[in-house]
């Protein structure tokens, strides 16, 4: 494996591996609510498997049995501990993948939205890497699976700036004091300095230009290192002013990918 590359993928085992474990530990702390007399209890949610064969669901409700999913936690913490030290193998990301899948569908799809999302695209993109090792094709794997989570982050920036771009709300600045309103400090005073118009708009536009110009950064890997750099600002206030601390994680997580790409392209 080229040096290039394994510097990222060490990268994305790293920061991928520290973000399972923030998440995982999120879920320890909602083991009350998860269980039978909590508001998130299987009773309450199997009927979403009401679809599916009985093997299924028996395989959901012992999964979802307070004790199972306790270990079943603890596992995943450990798997993403290894992760972060030794590196991604085959049996390690098989297990983080079917973990996670079951994660979300016990959540009825997701539990924090994009990040879920882009968890998984991360543990994809090592389990490509991963598998195609183990095949005997090392340096064409973790190619493929740094260049698969590079174009799925990049994606992702350029389609919330393009539904941005074509909002008239965000476009005038308005949606960006109602976010504000409801975040973890709102509501915002009636003197705020983001339902200024002039403000409102330069940082809606700040917002939308940043998101959009995600493909003019892989012309050059300076570019996509300032580019990323600004993504930290940004993930880092989404944090601040919505709590979403998952979102910083799981997409910084994908940085060294960019940066991968980037490098290539240029």
């Amino acid at each position: 494996m080229q040096d290039s590359v394994w510097f990222a993928v060490r990268g994305v085992e790293i920061l991928g591996g520290l973000s399972l474990c923030l998440q995982t530990v999120e879920f320890l702390f909602l083991r009350d609510a998860l269980g039978e007399k909590g508001v998130w209890a299987y009773a309450v949610q199997r009927d979403d498997l009401a679809h599916s064969s009985h093997g299924m669901q028996t395989l959901f409700a012992f999964l979802s049995r307070d004790h199972v999913y306790a270990l079943h936690l603890v596992l995943r913490l450990l798997a993403a501990l290894y992760l972060m030290v030794f590196g991604a193998s085959a049996a390690l990301m098989v297990f983080l993948f079917l973990s996670t899948v079951q994660l979300l569908i016990r959540w009825r799809g997701a539990f924090n939205g994009g990040s879920d999302f882009m968890t998984l695209v991360v543990i994809t993109g090592l389990l490509i890497g991963a598998l195609g090792t183990a095949a005997g094709y090392p340096d064409i794997a973790w190619r493929a699976g740094l260049i698969y989570i590079a174009i799925h982050s990049a994606s992702s920036y350029f389609i919330s700036g393009s539904v941005k771009l074509l909002n008239p709300e965000w476009r005038s600045g308005e949606a960006l004091g109602l976010f504000l309103d409801s975040g973890i400090y709102g509501p915002l005073n009636a003197d705020s300095l983001f339902w200024k118009r002039p403000v409102a708009i330069l940082c809606s536009w700040a917002f939308i230009l940043w998101e959009i110009a995600v493909p003019l950064a892989f012309i050059d890997p300076f570019a996509m290192v300032a580019y990323c750099l600004t993504g930290l600002v940004f993930h880092f206030l989404v944090f601040w002013y919505f709590g979403l601390n998952r979102f910083f994680f799981a997409w910084l997580a994908t940085y060294p990918a960019l940066i991968f790409l980037a490098v290539q392209l240029g």
